[in-house]
């Protein structure tokens, strides 16, 4: 009988052991062995600001301009140019997508509700909002992982440094330019790059 207890003490042991190792080696938001699978922008499904799951497939053809925003950050007033931008090429092909984030500062405490609301009363916004996300960190969202990972977007890859960066993405899904913060998307460098990404 203590044969028969030691042994399934050792079974159970070796089980838990396994189960650990195997957990171990899936970190949070990879596929696979421990790699991102999603090849291109494209490739995910995301929730927009009311929910409902978009898939950015369907933007394919498009020029995306993707921005993690907040809603009390002192570049919040960036939604204008990005509103701006939106309206005047949005015929040719360009389509914003904005990203609300809470990783900087608590910057974007509100609901995805409360969002909307801000976006559409103080700046009227019209381009597609999503459900709020992480742009870093442990928790960070697959698709931000695919834009900051060097191993997926080695020439624009780097963690978020605070809201409102911007990744351009060409009609196919590949990731173009990236510009910073302070670049407000009214100004000649993001302007010039959309036009260029348009044109192809």
């Amino acid at each position: 009988m203590k044969k028969n207890m030691v042994g399934l003490g050792i079974i159970i042991i070796g089980l838990a052991s396994l189960a650990f190792a195997s957990a171990w080696e899936k970190p949070a938001n990879l596929e696979g062995e421990g790699k991102i699978m999603a090849k291109s922008v494209l490739d995910f499904t995301v929730k927009n600001i009311e929910g409902k799951e978009v898939k950015l497939e369907s933007f394919r053809g498009k020029v995306l301009l993707i921005v993690n925003v907040a809603s009390k950050c002192g570049y919040t007033p960036q939604y204008d140019g990005l509103q701006a931008i939106y309206a005047k090429y949005q015929s040719q092909g360009l389509v914003v997508l904005g990203f609300p984030a809470n990783n900087f500062m608590g910057q974007e405490p509100g609901t995805n509700e409360e969002i909307k609301t801000f976006c559409a009363t103080k700046y009227n916004v019209t381009f597609p909002m999503f459900s709020k996300i992480s742009v870093k960190g442990d928790d960070i969202h697959p698709l931000y992982q695919l834009l900051t990972s060097k191993e997926t977007n080695p020439e624009f890859g780097g963690d978020i440094t605070w809201n409102f960066n911007k990744f351009l993405v060409d009609r196919t899904g590949k990731i173009i330019a990236r510009f910073s913060t302070p670049d407000k998307p009214e100004s000649e460098k993001v302007v010039q790059a959309i036009e260029r990404a348009l044109k192809q």
